[in-house]
């Protein structure tokens, strides 16, 4: 019987990109930060995958390469809106290396994306249900009131939310206030509802510093979990499939109308003109279904024994204001009164 003598050939291992690829890849993801470069990093994450798995370098690419990534992804049941995030990821980075001359020519200029459909389809809650949503929060934990009335009575983003620090809080013109860190780096002070304000000082407690939420290994709380304390919350209140992006309105009532309120953690409504009634020079005559007007008496007295000719002209401006009123009752054809236009 014999032994294989054990070898002290070192193995050789190709790197996973060059040197080009491993620039692009990082000078791409650094113009991101926060979870816009972790969804990012995970699209790139599963092409290059993909593609060290059929033996592609990822600058040897081509247009056919990317449309079988596409349709792998569709075959896997993913949804048209992964697909399009996907495809945008990978056509930013190809450009990215064309525009740093790392690449002669992206792969991805004609690629087919998935069509859309942008309009949201997210279960709806109306005014009672969400009332019903603060009440569970409310027979709830301290942090769970706070988390829910944030956001849904502040319109709060869950990231906004979790990322709030005790030392954010603050007080202006005798007002509650919050300061949080919206998309792009934005910092704004948003006015706290009293009942937030209550809820999260609640929270709080005694602590002066450190996140608002905090989940149970005294940690940050995270999207993740405020999303199931959002759907246990909804599941108690009895809300039908609760969702973080929750609008006002089920989807068998009639759509809301602009002037309701968008609940939870919702968008700004959008905006909408609204029209005055038509004054009467502008506006369609309307019917008129008054009394005839009568003149008014001459505002300055005829003393007694004039001329009638002084009396004809002492008359003369009530006449016309006569006149002028009839005008403008028939058809508003008459000049109208200074201010008559504005809107009530």
């Amino acid at each position: 019987m014999t032994t294989a003598a054990p070898s002290t050939a070192l193995a050789t291992i190709q790197p996973a990109f060059t040197d080009a690829e491993r620039i692009a890849l990082a000078g791409f993801l650094a113009g991101y930060r926060g979870l816009t470069r972790e969804a990012y990093a995970l699209d790139l994450r599963q092409f290059t995958s993909w593609c060290r798995a059929r033996s592609l370098a990822l600058f040897a690419v081509r247009r056919p390469d990317i449309e079988s990534f596409a349709r792998e992804l569709e075959v896997m049941g993913r949804a048209r809106a992964t697909v399009t995030r996907r495809l945008s990821t990978i056509a930013g980075f190809y450009k990215y290396a064309v525009e740093e001359e790392l690449l002669d020519r992206s792969p991805t200029a004609h690629v087919r994306r998935p069509r859309v459909d942008y309009e949201s389809h997210a279960v709806a809650l109306d005014r009672n249900e969400l009332g019903a949503l603060l009440v569970a929060a409310g027979l709830g934990s301290p942090s769970v009131h706070a988390l829910i009335s944030l956001l849904a009575l502040n319109g709060l983003r869950v990231s906004e939310a979790t990322g709030a620090d005790v030392e954010h809080l603050g007080l202006e013109r005798g007002h509650r206030t919050l300061t949080v860190t919206r998309k792009g780096g934005k910092v704004v002070t948003v006015p706290l509802a009293p009942r937030t304000a209550r809820a999260i000082d609640l929270a709080v407690g005694e602590r002066t510093e450190g996140p608002v939420f905090l989940a149970r290994d005294g940690r940050r709380l995270d999207r993740h979990g405020a999303g199931r304390i959002v759907r246990q919350t909804a599941r108690r209140a009895g809300s039908p499939r609760p969702s973080p992006r929750t609008r006002c309105g089920t989807p068998s009532s009639p759509p809301p109308s602009t002037q309701e309120c968008r609940c939870v953690m919702s968008r700004k409504p959008p905006h909408t003109r609204t029209r005055g009634p038509p004054c009467g020079m502008t506006g369609p005559a309307a019917a008129w279904t008054g009394t005839p007007p009568t003149s008014s008496p001459p505002t300055s007295p005829v003393p007694p024994g004039s001329s009638p000719q002084l009396s004809r002209l002492a008359q003369a401006p009530a006449r016309r204001d006569g006149h002028a009123s009839r005008a403008r009752s028939r058809g508003g054809l008459g000049r109208a009164a200074p201010g008559s236009c504005l809107l009530r």
